[in-house]
């Protein structure tokens, strides 16, 4: 891939990249790190400074790289650096830049040549460069000098192999070439961690300084110590030229002087170079951008798609046009009418599997909640049967009845039917309630129109609340109309004559009740208390082994029994009560009192009521201290307590058919006057009542946050549509770039025990003119361009900005094959001893001429 294609390639991946960030999203697409790793003075800021088209980080000698330096390179109009340690601040002169780095190394650590892992971020802004990460790291070295700790190669590895280890990120291995490249401690750990060696690019620095009648030649043909990408020869500047103020743009052409000149190298010249370096990382890049595409393209499909249907109401909107409004108005009043009647109803669109809502909460409450208020209404037994004794003995005055009063009756089940208003009108309040949460519900989808939302609310709200009056006045009638007329001919009543002709006909004295109960004082001498299923009837107390009443322990007849509380025993939860025989005889076997636990004062109460029914009373010595002289005036007359027992089960029938008749009107009721009144309300009266409620306009005005949701939706959607067709134009303006066949690089792993022979070569002296090689000597030789004494070397390459790009490989007089293909043929000509090489692993990042 030529620098062509990756100058087209650049503004694609740019727009792709600010597309996303005009959303204020990041782009998913992520662009490959570059991290140089070398040893000291290996020349590993020039080359990075190279890419950056800038002078400005610390150069000398020995260690100056003492901490990472992560260099983010972001695309923009103006050109400045900004420092994360110095956050607002820009940085427009590049000398600053250097400054700044050298005193935040020493911030932190120290004057003396001491190391830290903490990195410095620097972000560079400029017009010429693609967003990438470049990672400038600390030199590796083995003795420690100055303030720097003992374990310091272990350290600088550790720092090193952070970035490294990453699969996103290139090595750049940086090595002098005056140094002993078999024993490279970068090329080591570039392969422990790209054992494949696709990540790492070897590079060649310092040619210039070799010594005379020597070269690198046979390393940069990737003949000696190959690597699976080869190497890349540049020439940075020298101390002399940085500390003259050479510029980058005038190092650049001396550079490409030098291999053009040079006779070892000028056959290859068009393959090395800074240029030639930064195609390398231009066709890592691509293929990097290719492979991403295809998942890219997808999240962008998917997400294209998740909106369309949302956009496409977006697309033709035009705020100020009148019909849109009223159209608008129109669909919204209907939707809320059908939205609110599927809550009602039922639907199967949007179901909500977290709680019971609209209809099927109302549903509740008639069935499950007003029922229970009803039985939730609990009788005091002794209260009640004290009023009806009280009723008996007022109705009969002064005289001593023979007959059950049937007025007794009326007034007693007149006093429980007027208590059957309390749950009846809270069931209406717990529908009305409802009622509101579904319109406020169905309102959520007018919140793009705040006015026209609250407006719906308060008039749907206001009618709910004029039906409310209207249906309570409905309720307390029908109580009213169950009140006013008493039928004892009812067909489900028993009566008095039922009554008495069932107890004769049953033979089989009626269940007044039935509950466990715990023998606590039989249990004691047993080991423990046990529980049993007991069953009262007016005639006895029975227990069995448990409730299905098939095994009867023992049948206790009632007569002569009396109750009385036991007090509760402080080892004990429960709560006992006693029975016991008034001639002082034993009620169960050997025992005087038959003992009886609950496990609450609720249940005591309750079975105490239940055994007063039954003709069991309490203990008169119990009683006859009782307030307000009650138990003086509760006759204990047997004719009394046998018309109270009947008048109390003529109740109970006859409450009955009240309380099947109230379950049946009450929901019928509210369905009628409220639940379906307000769904014809809204669909026949709202639309014209929020007309005459405000003006159109008002009504229909956006919230800030619909139209700031509209704006921000048609951005994304064309910001979607427009990466779609920049991924496209990728796909047609770049092409793949297959990497380069395995190479034997066993060279690195066992370069300490047998080095292999220097990659330099002894020379003699040029002429003028170079003398050319025989083709017999390595085989087929790579054409040598020769000047003519018309053609002069080729021209330098022009780059525009701070570093002018540089013609592609046809530009300059030699042929150049693909050197990456298959690797070159060993030469035959008898091997020479070069001198020492050391590679270091260097990062770089392609930016201006990426």
């Amino acid at each position: 891939m030529g620098n062509r294609e990756m100058e087209e390639l650049i503004p694609l991946v740019n727009r792709l990249q600010d597309a996303f960030s005009a959303l204020g999203q990041s782009c998913l697409l992520e662009l490959p790190q570059i991290a140089v790793v070398g040893g000291q003075s290996a020349g590993k800021s020039s080359v990075l400074e190279n890419f950056v088209g800038r002078d400005f980080l610390p150069r000398g000698s020995g260690i100056v790289t003492r901490r990472p330096l992560v260099l983010q390179l972001v695309t923009s109009k103006a050109e400045y650096a900004e420092f994360l340690h110095c956050k607002g601040k820009k940085f427009t002169d590049f000398d600053e830049v250097r400054h700044e780095i050298e005193a935040e190394t020493d911030r932190v650590t120290g004057m003396n040549k001491g190391i830290s892992s903490i990195p410095i971020n620097l972000r560079v802004y400029s017009p010429h460069v693609l967003n990438l990460t470049l990672i400038d790291l600390p030199g590796i070295t083995k003795v420690p000098v100055g303030d720097q700790p003992p374990d310091i190669e272990y350290q600088i590895r550790e720092m090193i192999m952070q970035f490294i280890t990453r699969e996103n990120c290139l090595i750049l291995a940086v090595t002098p070439a005056n140094t002993d490249l078999a024993n490279s401690d970068a090329l080591k750990l570039a392969k422990e961690v790209d054992p494949q060696g696709l990540r790492t690019i070897g590079v060649i620095t310092k040619l210039d300084l070799m010594d005379e009648g020597t070269d690198a030649r046979d390393v940069l043909e990737n003949k000696l110590l190959p690597l699976r990408r080869g190497y890349v020869g540049v020439v940075n500047r020298s101390q002399k030229d940085i500390d003259g103020k050479k510029d980058i743009k005038a190092a650049m052409l001396a550079e490409r002087k030098f291999f053009l000149s040079h006779p070892a190298y000028r056959h290859i010249a068009d393959r090395m170079g800074t240029p030639h370096l930064q195609k390398v990382l231009n066709q890592q890049l691509t293929n990097h951008i290719r492979d991403t595409l295809p998942n890219f393209r997808n999240k962008l499909q998917g997400q294209l798609l998740s909106i369309e249907h949302e956009v496409e109401g977006y697309k033709n909107f035009k705020p100020e046009d009148p019909t849109r409004k009223t159209k608008a108005l129109l669909q919204m009043v209907q939707q809320f009418a059908v939205d609110f009647e599927k809550r009602i109803e039922g639907s199967g669109d949007q179901v909500d599997t977290l709680e019971l809502s609209g209809g099927a909460k109302i549903n509740r409450i008639f069935h499950e909640r007003f029922p229970f208020e009803i039985v939730k209404m609990e009788f005091n037994e002794k209260e009640l049967r004290r009023e009806i004794s009280y009723a008996i003995k007022n109705i009969h005055g002064i005289r001593t009845g023979l007959f059950t009063p049937d007025m007794a009756f009326e007034a007693i089940v007149k006093k429980q039917i007027v208590k059957l208003k309390g749950p009846s009108l809270k069931s209406v309040d717990l529908v009305i309630q409802e009622l509101i949460n579904t319109v406020k519900k169905c309102t959520k989808k007018l919140a793009n129109f705040p006015r026209l939302c609250e407006e719906t609310e308060r008039i749907v709200a206001n009618h709910i609340r004029e039906r409310e009056g209207k249906t309570k006045d409905q309720v307390l009638l029908l109580i009213d109309i169950q009140v006013s007329y008493i039928n004892t001919n009812h067909e489900d009543f028993i009566g008095f004559a039922k009554y008495v002709k069932h107890l004769i006909a049953a033979c089989i004295p009626p269940v007044i009740r039935k509950g466990w109960l715990t023998i606590s004082n039989i249990g004691i001498m047993k080991g423990g208390s046990k529980g049993y299923w007991f069953v009262l009837t007016a005639e006895s107390l029975s227990w069995y082994k448990d409730d299905e009443e098939k095994e009867k322990k023992y049948m206790l007849p009632l007569d002569n029994l009396k109750v009385r509380d036991v007090e509760k025993s402080f080892m004990s939860s429960k709560h006992i009560f006693a029975l016991f025989n008034t001639e002082q005889r034993n009620v169960y076997k050997d025992y005087r009192f038959l003992e009886l636990a609950c496990d609450s004062q609720e249940d005591v109460d309750s079975w105490k009521a239940s055994l007063l029914r039954a003709g069991v009373y309490p203990d008169k010595s119990l009683t006859e201290n009782d307030e307000n002289g009650q138990a003086e005036n509760f006759s204990m007359d047997p004719q009394l307590e046998r018309q109270v027992e009947t008048i109390r089960n003529l109740v109970d029938s006859y409450m009955s058919i009240i309380n099947k008749c109230i379950r049946d009107l009450i929901p019928k009721t509210i369905m009628h006057l409220m639940i379906n009144n307000v769904k014809d309300f809204i669909n026949s009266e709202l639309l014209a009542q929020l007309y005459s409620s405000e003006d159109q306009n008002t009504l229909m005005e956006e919230s800030a946050e619909q139209a700031q949701r509209r704006d921000e939706m048609l951005r994304m959607y064309q910001a979607l549509k427009e990466a779609l067709v920049i991924i496209g134009d990728i796909n047609t303006a770049t092409t793949f770039t297959p990497a380069p066949p395995p190479v034997d690089d066993s060279w690195i792993q066992h370069s300490r025990r047998s080095p292999p022979p220097s990659p330099t070569t002894q020379r003699r002296p040029t002429l003028s003119a170079p003398l050319p090689r025989p083709a017999s000597g390595r085989g087929p030789a790579p054409a040598i361009p020769s000047p003519g004494p018309h053609s002069g070397a080729p021209p330098v390459p022009f780059r525009p900005g701070p570093l002018p790009p540089f013609p592609s490989s046809s530009s300059s007089g030699g042929g150049s094959s693909d050197w990456f293909g298959a690797p070159p043929q060993v030469p035959s000509r008898p091997t020479r001893a070069p001198p020492k090489y050391l590679a270091c692993p260097l990062p770089s990042r392609p930016t201006q001429l990426l």
